[in-house]
């Protein structure tokens, strides 16, 4: 670091402006001998200059709003300067370049109130927790990667063209996530002209946004569905409640749905969930066929709760919901005698090929098995087992696409492919 070059001295400033900082920084901007400031700050500090340093000559006054012209002009500036910018510089600010840049000069930042605090004081929620992503100038699949393990709140710095409040609200309906985030619009924090909107899922966005804003995305508690809210099966992901620490990990709405086609459920009898994760196979197959008595497994600590809750949302009832693991089950002889027998078995959770026989022993004839894999690498031993058996076996493959809006167009993110696996007992 060049000590012999005088300090850059780096000051955020609130909407406030420069009247609404400390003292000790007003005095530190008065003795300045340069100044650069975005041009939306420079008739706001004059008029401060004129009215608080009487008599007192401006200081040479640099435009800072093209940063290749601010780095050029500030490395050839030994006097002591001074560049005020927004909030933090070190939050998504000027501070980032400003350190890649001038490596040799020593820098000292100042930060003002973010408008992240600020919208979170708005609301009157801490903010430790919350996640933060710029969409300025940038492509908005980091915010659909971060959605994907749904953080408990998050604030975004918008984007007028790819990243505006419209394009994140298209984001968050094709994520199936928009009942479970309260949207917030902040316009213009700390201005006379502050505005705030709490959008519900069913309300539309305003006519006219200032482009002067940020989102805050925060997620509730979602509410008990009534049975008739809800369509009769393909209920999207964002229903289900799902493992805090494994956000996601749940099959998806467009498999559940071919896996529902492919069980051929009947009007009665017993169906099994193995590895039933949040319960969504089973519980969206009991909507469809209230009368089937259905019994879930899952090792997973926490998930017969989790499961219960979601029953709830979809208002059923199943017969058993077991926290334990199946093959433990099934050497001990506990399960419960009235689902003791099966005429239909998801198995999910991951291939378990040595499972496969100990299941085919419990299902009546004519009973079907479904599988979901994400990999093929034991199809042939699979394949066998059900041969050995006198099954009837098919194997699809399915890849599935969501549409995210990328401005005026849609991109057609994809999914991760899934193989199905169905045998019938004859």
């Amino acid at each position: 670091m060049n000590r012999s070059s005088k300090p850059i001295y780096v000051i955020g400033i609130c909407a406030g402006g420069v009247e609404k900082l400390p003292l000790s920084l007003q005095e530190l901007i008065v003795s300045a001998e340069r100044i650069a400031c975005p041009a939306r700050i420079l008739t706001p500090l004059t008029n401060w200059w004129h009215k608080t340093e009487v008599g007192k000559k401006l200081p040479e006054l640099f435009d800072s709003t093209n940063t290749n012209e601010l780095i050029h002009w500030l490395k050839s500036q030994n006097q002591k300067t001074i560049l005020l910018a927004s909030g933090d510089p070190l939050w998504f600010g000027i501070g980032r370049v400003l350190i890649e840049n001038l490596p040799n000069r020593e820098i000292v930042f100042h930060p003002s109130t973010t408008s992240l605090q600020l919208a979170f004081a708005r609301i009157g929620r801490p903010w430790q927790d919350a996640s933060w992503i710029s969409l300025h100038g940038r492509d908005p699949s980091p915010l659909i990667n971060l959605l994907k393990k749904r953080p408990n709140a998050i604030a975004i710095l918008t984007d007028p063209k790819l990243g505006s409040p419209k394009q994140i609200k298209h984001i968050l309906e094709s994520a199936e996530l928009d009942k479970i985030y309260t949207f917030w619009i902040f316009e213009r924090l700390g201005h006379s002209e502050e505005r705030i909107y709490k959008i519900m899922p069913s309300q539309k966005l305003p006519e006219s946004i200032d482009p002067l804003n940020i989102v805050v995305l925060i997620k509730e508690s979602i509410p008990i569905h009534q049975k008739t809210d809800l369509p009769l099966f393909g209920i999207e992901d964002g229903l289900f409640i799902q493992h805090d620490d494994r956000p996601g990990l749940m099959t998806k709405r467009e498999v559940r749905v071919q896996i529902l086609a492919d069980i051929e459920l009947p009007e009665e009898g017993v169906i099994w969930d193995i590895g039933a994760g949040v319960g969504s196979i089973g519980l969206e197959a009991l909507r469809i066929r209230p009368k089937l008595k259905l019994l879930l497994v899952d090792k997973r600590v926490g998930s017969q709760k989790l499961i219960n809750e979601n029953a709830v949302r979809l208002s059923v009832k199943p017969s058993v919901i077991i926290e334990s693991d199946i093959e433990r089950l099934l050497e001990q002889g506990t399960i419960p005698k009235n689902v003791s027998k099966a005429d239909r078995i998801i198995l999910g959770g991951g291939e378990k090929r040595d499972l496969i026989g100990q299941l085919l022993e419990r299902l009546n004839p004519k009973g079907i098995i479904v599988i979901p894999l994400t990999t093929l690498q034991s199809i042939d031993q699979i394949e066998k087992i059900f041969n050995d058996w006198g099954c009837i076996l098919k194997i699809s493959q399915h890849q599935n696409y969501r549409g995210i809006k990328i401005g005026k167009a849609t991109r057609l993110s994809p999914m991760n492919p899934v193989f199905i696996l169905k045998a019938k007992l004859i």
